[in-house]
Formats: C-alpha cells, structure tokens, sequence
C-alpha cells in the first residue's frame, strides 16, 4: 500500500509503559510476516534516529532542527495543485478560443462581422483578465517560499531547493509563455479580421460603382453619336452633357473607391493583389466611359459643324435662287437694267463665295470621321443644288453679258405656237437654264417667257452630258497634276543640283514618298484619259470604259497601302528647303502632301460622278454597264479600305497574303464558349463581351483587337493586335442566336470552340453571313 519500493523501516518505540507493552504484542505477532518482506530497525530512542537520519532532516519532536507544520504543508500544496489546475484550465480556455477563431465561418454580412469582432475582443481582454489574476496568484504563491540564499548555498544546497517552489515557477513561466503566445495570435487574428471588414467594405463599393458605371455605359451605347439636322443634333449634345455629368459624379466616386484601394495597399492588406486588380478594374471602366461620352460629344460636334455648313449653303442656294427669280427679266432688256442685274449677281456671288464654292470633296475628307449614309445623301443634294445654283448663276450672267455688248433690242413676249415644234435659240432659252430655273422656282420662267414644261428625255441628256464633261475636264486637270508632282518633285529628287537641298533621310526614298504614281499616271495619261474622250459623244460607252479597265484600278491598292510610309516620311522632312524651292517653283499653293492625297480622291470623285451620271441615264442605252462600273468602283474603294486595315495588322506570326483576299472587315461584340468549359479565371468572367476587329480571309477569320487612334486628319491611324484566328474548313455557323437580331454564332471543330458575335445592324450581319455562305458552299464544291 506504500507508493513505491521501501529499502528499511525503522520502529522508534514508545516511551511509556503501557503504549510499549501494546506494541511489542502487536508487533510479536506480526513480525514473522513483516520480516519476510523489508528489514525493520527497532529504536529505543530518539536519540538512535539520529544515528540514520541528519537532524536537519527531522523536525524538532524527533530530536532535529527542521522546521515543519503539516497544516502549513496541505495549504501549500492546496494551493499550489489549485494553482496548477488553473493554470491548465487557463491553457484550455485558450486553446479552445483559439480554435474557434480559426475554425468558425465568418458571414456575408457586415454588420454580423463587426459584431463577431467585437464579442471576439471582448471575450480576448476577459481572458487577459484571467491570465493576470492567475500570474498574481502565482506571484503571491511564489513569495510565500523562502528561497534560499545564493550567496550562502552549496551547490547541494541549490540542488535541494524546495520542489514546490520550483513547480510554482515553471507553472508561471508557462503561464508567460502562454500569454504571449495568445497575445502574438490575437494580434495577427485582430489584424486578419479588420482587414477582412476592410475588404468586404472596399468589394462592396467597389461592386456598386462597378454596376453603376455598367449601367451608364448601357445608356451611353444607347445615345445615337450623330443626328439628321441641326436642332436634332443640339438636342443630342444637350442630353449628352447632362449625361456627363452623371458620368463625372460617378467616376468622382470610382477615383474614391480607388484611393480606398491604394490606402489599403499601402498598409500591406493581405489580398493586395485582389486590390489592385479592381482598383486597375475600376480605372479601366471609368476611362471606357469617359473616353466614349468624349468621343461621342466630338462626333456630335463634328456632325454640328457640319449641319451647319450645309444648312448655310442651303440657306446661300435659296437666296440666290430668290434673288434671280425675283429679277424683272423686261426690265433687264435694256443696257442699263442687265448691267444692274449683272452686279446684282456679281456682288451676291462675292459675297457668297465661301457657301457657293463648297467643295464636296473637301467635307468628305474634313468629316469622313462622321460621315453616316444619310449626311453623304445630304452633302450629295446639298452639292447637285449648289452646281444648279452656279450654274444659274452662271447662264444669268452669260446672257446679261451678252445682251451688254450686242446691245440687242428687248425680246417680244409672245406665245409658242403648237404647230411650230422649233423652239427660240436665245442664250436664255438653253436647256440647262430652264431645267435649273425650273428647280428652284417653278413657273416663274413661264411667266416671262411663256413656257410651262420641258422635254424630260431632253433634260436628262443635258445634265448626262454636263456630267461626262465634268468628268473628262477633271480627267485632265488630274493627269497634268499626277505629272507636275512627278516632274516638278519626284525627278528633282535625282537633279545633282538639288542634292544639298534634300535631307538625309529623304535620299534614295523617292518610292517611299510617292509609291506607284509613275504607274498611275502612266495609265490614266495613256490609256484611260483616251477612252474617256473617246465617249464626249457617246455617253453610253462611260460604263464600258471603267469595266474594261477593272483589272488596271488595282495599282490604286498598291498605292493605298503605301500611303502610311509615304505621310510618315513626308512628316520628318516637309519643312526641308528641297520642298519649299520645288514648290515655288512650280507656283504650287498647297504643299506636296495636298498632291499626293490627290489619287485617293480621285478614286472618290469617280463613284460620285458615276451615281451621278447614272441618276440621269435611267432611260438610255448602256445604264447596266453603268450601274456594273459604280459596282466595280465601290467594291474597288471597299477592297483599298480592307487592304488599308490589314497592313495594321502587328503580331502575326506569319505571311497574311497566305490567307487569301480580304473580303470583309469590321469592329463586333465577341462572347467566347468552350465545349470542356471554362478554364482559365478570366473565361470564368466573360459576362461581357469582348471588343474585336474581324478580318474574314478566303481561307481564314481573324481576330484582332483595335488599338487606339493617333493624330489628326490623314496623321490618323489605326493599329489592330492579333488575337487568333480559326481556319475557314474547319467553321460553321449558326444564324440566328436568342435574344439579339443582330448575332450569330460562330463555332470551330464541330463546336469545341463557340463565338457568339454582334454586329452593330442586321445588314451588317447579313452581309458577313452572305460571305462566309460562299466560302463555305465554295469549300463544299
């Protein structure tokens, strides 16, 4: 029953008789078996025990000198086992709250957070409280042991300092140990918590403005970028501004949320790269929105000035119409009455100069930026109504001139006779100055001069003729440009004399600077200017002069495409001498670069005077081949447009003329699909769609991505990143797709790869759908 192994048992015999007596009886009879097990010393005195037990080691009733209470001893160690007890729980406590913080699942609202932290803090300083009054307890125990003397110990001595005292003190140094444990825990975990409440506060702003400025980029896609008249498009940048607004209070908002974002960085938040990931978001959302509103308020402007350009040659065209028609033509009969009339006209054409010279081609290129089908069917009648004007004003003053210096007498008014088809020949009687009076003030020439309507067949012929007139007279003035520009500049470049002139960088670069023009003009001045002479009387044949040679406009490509070099080098020397004497030299107003945009032009001017011609060719012979030409001319501009945008193609890693022609290109939404699904974080995001420029090959459909714009005017260019591209034999398509007219699906290897794209207009997407059809029916073939 004895905890442990004894080695000897000493008996200290009582003192008295009869205790003695009683123990020697009880110990007679239990000796034998006693003995059996350890061996017992019998004591007749205290004084024997000292012979085996040190006086300090016995307390003073058994003759030594250590002082000992034993109701002293079981508070001490009541104390110290209380202590101990204490000191486990507290450990468990920890330990138990320790774990509830790292395993309890946090909740999506903030209020609940803010709580959770706030009963978590409480619940860290009650136990700190405990902790204290624990290590006081400890404390208080400790300084109740008298702990020997340093000084004055052996090393014995230290060996055999009380044990008690060496348990309170490892009890309170891990009691230490502990605490400071907890502390450096709850303070990552405080710290870990409040950032968390950080960046549930920052996601949750960051999401409202995010959807906000969605939302608004929603409504802004919605606001048209241009407009019909002036009061309309006024209207538009009205609504337009006060959507700026809008607009600047919420990106006001975003840079706040970003700052936010930039604080929260700075102090080392631990999702700092989710951060700055949003802060990069948010900026990005709020210059695509900044960036639209002000590219939409500079179209709308554009669109404005321009509005306003036509509606003052209009205005111009109607009060020079009014001025003649309200001219008393029996008064202007006499010398004196065509010579104030002739004034008249010549001071409302001076004063009006800068409306009746409009050059239509000029405003093509100035808003070519702006330009929607209806503003070029505007400019166009704004055009036929400014050359009806001119030339009324023109045959006006013909007549009023020729009445001055003939001196001719005052024109009898008298009816046209039925029976006599033969009609005056008076300079006042020409067809087109009846046709163009006719347009702007019916009924006033029959007032005056009797007649009431014209031939239609007659008029048509005037105005077709008037047309291919125009057309070979510009014809010509081109060919002596192409060859002043080539004489006068290009051959100069070899002239020796000129050689100190010219920069360094423009040397042995003459094909840079003007591309294939030599080959232009070759063929306009040796072939096509012939075959447009050819028909001066034979209007039918204009449209077989442009089919017959369709094949020859294709150097017009070759030079297109050159034309970014070419403005490119012309930048980094125009202000160089070499120019500015070659340009005097030929009494050249406009600088070379004016010159070289000229073939661009022309390949306008052709399709313009061709619809032109056509207007008025509804009824004679050679109109299909008319209407096949202006075909071939718009598909012409179309294929230089498309060759244009594929030389800014960068990052192909191949030869693009490998793919075929270019057919189709243009800016869509794009949404992408995969049959394995998504696999990529950024896929995972794809709610909105992504911006690409598709160029569709013979043999391929390339994806690019737009990069922004440079420059003003003809400096602009563009530049498109290349994405990928899927082969054509291995595409389908699926016309219509849910919830948009305007989309449809593409999709590559039997749908493993999935493209939902959206043009801006059904047309648009039936013409895109009209193409791929042929490749694909063409592959089947």
């Amino acid at each position: 029953s004895f905890p442990g192994n004894l080695h000897l048992v000493m008996v200290l015999r009582p003192t008295g008789f009869f205790q003695r007596t009683f123990t020697d009886i009880g110990f007679r009879f239990s000796q034998e078996d006693f003995l059996l097990k350890l061996p017992v010393v019998m004591l007749s005195s205290v004084s024997d025990l000292l012979m085996y037990i040190d006086e300090q080691q016995l307390t003073p009733e058994f003759g030594g000198t250590l002082e000992y209470c034993h109701s002293e001893w079981v508070v001490f160690r009541t104390a110290i086992e209380s202590f101990a007890l204490t000191v486990k729980e507290i450990a468990q406590m920890l330990q138990s709250f320790g774990t509830e913080l790292a395993e309890t699942e946090l909740p999506d609202d903030m209020y609940s957070i803010e709580r959770i932290l706030a009963l978590r803090t409480e619940k860290y300083y009650q136990l700190k409280e405990d902790i204290t009054a624990v290590t006081k307890e400890g404390n208080l125990l400790l300084s109740s042991f008298e702990e020997p003397d340093s000084g004055e110990c052996s090393k014995d001595q230290l060996h055999e300092r009380p044990g008690d005292w060496e348990t309170v003190n490892r009890l309170l140094g891990q009691l230490r140990e502990m605490e400071t444990a907890f502390d450096g825990f709850w303070e990552k975990h405080q710290l870990k918590m409040e950032q968390y409440l950080q960046l549930w506060k920052f996601e949750q702003s960051f999401q409202e403005v995010k959807n906000a400025i969605e939302f608004l980029m929603g409504q802004q896609a919605e606001l048209p970028d241009t407009g019909d008249s002036v009061p309309q498009v006024k209207q538009r940048l009205k609504d337009l501004g006060h959507f700026d607004g809008m607009a600047q209070d919420l990106i006001g908002k975003a840079q706040v949320v970003i700052l936010h974002g930039h604080q929260l960085a700075a102090n080392h938040h631990y999702a700092l790269n989710l951060i700055c990931q949003q802060c990069n978001e948010l900026r990005h959302h709020s210059d695509v929105l900044s960036d639209e509103i002000k590219r939409k308020q500079m179209r709308l402007q554009k669109t404005l000035d321009l509005h306003t350009r036509l509606q003052q040659a209009l205005q111009c065209c109607d009060e020079g119409a009014y001025l003649l028609a309200n001219q008393q033509m029996d008064k202007c009969q006499s010398k004196e009455g065509a010579q104030k009339a002739l004034q008249d006209i010549e001071r409302f054409i001076e004063s009006s100069s800068a409306y009746l010279n409009y050059d239509p081609q000029a405003l093509h290129c100035d808003f070519e930026s702006v330009l929607t089908s209806e503003l070029k069917c505007q400019i166009q009648s704004v055009q036929v109504k400014l050359e009806n004007v001119r030339s009324m004003f023109e045959n006006r003053q013909s007549c009023f001139k020729k009445l001055l210096d003939k001196h001719v007498r005052p024109v009898q008014l008298v009816a046209p006779r039925p029976e006599n088809p033969p009609r005056s020949k008076s300079p006042l009687f020409s067809p087109k100055h009846v046709v163009q009076a006719l347009r702007v003030q019916p009924g006033t020439w029959s007032c005056h001069w009797g007649w009431s309507q014209h031939d239609a067949g007659e008029i048509h012929y005037c105005h077709s003729h008037h047309v291919i007139n125009e057309l070979i007279e510009t014809e010509r003035v081109y060919v002596e440009e192409l060859f002043t520009v080539l004489t006068g500049y290009r051959a100069e470049m070899d002239n020796p004399a000129m050689l100190l002139l010219m920069p360094p960088v423009l040397r042995n670069r003459k094909d840079v600077l003007f591309g294939n023009m030599p080959e232009i003009y070759d063929f306009h001045n040796k072939i096509f200017l012939h075959s447009l002479e050819s028909c001066l009387g034979a209007p039918e044949r204009v449209g077989f002069c442009f089919l017959d040679r369709r094949e020859d406009f294709q150097m017009y490509e070759k030079y297109c495409q050159n034309k970014p070099r070419s403005e490119s080098l012309w930048r980094q020397c125009s202000e160089s001498a070499f120019f500015q004497v070659s340009s005097v030299k030929l009494e050249h107003k406009l600088g070379l670069d004016s010159y070289l945009l000229k073939p661009v032009q022309r390949l306008t001017k052709y399709q313009l005077l061709l619809k032109e011609l056509l207007k008025y060719s509804t009824s004679c012979d050679g109109v299909q081949e008319l209407q096949e030409a202006l075909v071939a001319m718009l598909d012409l501009l179309k294929s230089v447009n498309d060759s244009m945008h594929q030389i800014s193609i960068t990052g192909y890693d191949g030869d693009l003329s490998e793919l075929g022609k270019v057919l189709m290109q243009g800016s869509f939404s794009v949404w992408t699909g995969h049959r394995k699904g998504p696999t990529k974080m950024k896929d995972l995001a794809r709610f909105k769609p992504m911006q690409r420029h598709l160029f569709l090959y013979e043999k391929a459909l390339v994806f690019c991505k737009k990069r922004e714009e440079h420059g003003d005017g003809y400096d602009k260019t563009s530049s498109y990143s290349f994405k990928h591209f899927l082969k054509m034999n291995a595409v389908g398509i699926t016309e219509n797709v849910k919830g948009d007219h305007r989309k449809f699906e593409i999709w590559y290897s039997g749908r493993e790869e999935v493209y939902v794209v959206q043009a801006q207009t059904v047309d648009l997407k039936m013409a895109w759908l009209n193409e791929i059809r042929k490749i694909l029916f063409k592959q089947q073939e």
